[in-house]
């Protein structure tokens, strides 16, 4: 199966990245960070929300949006933007192998120049009316585990085991 790739552009809340860094941990997904950042990335609160995973993580930064476009050839086809402002679903869509799932900053969200000239690749979660947005790491992990559902969770372990007792007693 192909790779999922988690883009954060300019994300502003340590603690949000570090729940992310530790679901692409979790899910083997690589995790891509398009500068400026609110943060420093050694700040404490950062590593704390991910600790236990970050030497299990596949991260890569970029001074701006040209720079990831410029290092990920394949990416002007297959990122998908999240944003509430979004004409469609998440789930209307069928993500292809090596997808990037693009997020935006806490405060705005993506540039809404770059969610008007993809429209076909800007998607939304749904929820209430006016309300702002949900949380930026449960929206990462909302997207990225419905790629995974779609792929019928392949590249992930689906069953777990008791310590003190068997499924099968």
């Amino acid at each position: 199966m192909g790779k999922v790739n988690i883009v954060l552009h300019e994300p502003e809340i340590p603690q949000n990245t570090g729940n992310i860094a530790r679901t692409c941990a979790a899910t083997g997904a690589s995790l891509h960070i398009i500068k400026p950042m609110g943060f420093e990335i050694d700040d404490r609160k950062l590593k704390r929300a991910g600790l236990d995973y970050w030497h299990q993580l596949d991260i890569t930064y970029y001074e701006n949006i040209g720079d990831f476009y410029e290092k990920n050839a394949d990416a002007q086809e297959k990122t998908f933007f999240f944003s509430t402002k979004a004409p469609q679903k998440y789930t209307d869509i069928t993500y292809p192998d090596g997808v990037y799932l693009m997020f935006g900053k806490e405060s705005k969200g993506l540039p809404e120049s770059l969610l008007h000239d993809n429209p076909k690749t800007t998607v939304r979660i749904p929820m209430r009316d006016k309300l702002r947005s949900l949380n930026l790491s449960n929206s990462v992990a909302i997207a990225v585990y419905e790629v995974f559902r779609q792929r019928d969770f392949s590249e992930l372990k689906d069953q777990g085991e008791l310590t003190q007792y068997s499924w099968d007693s």
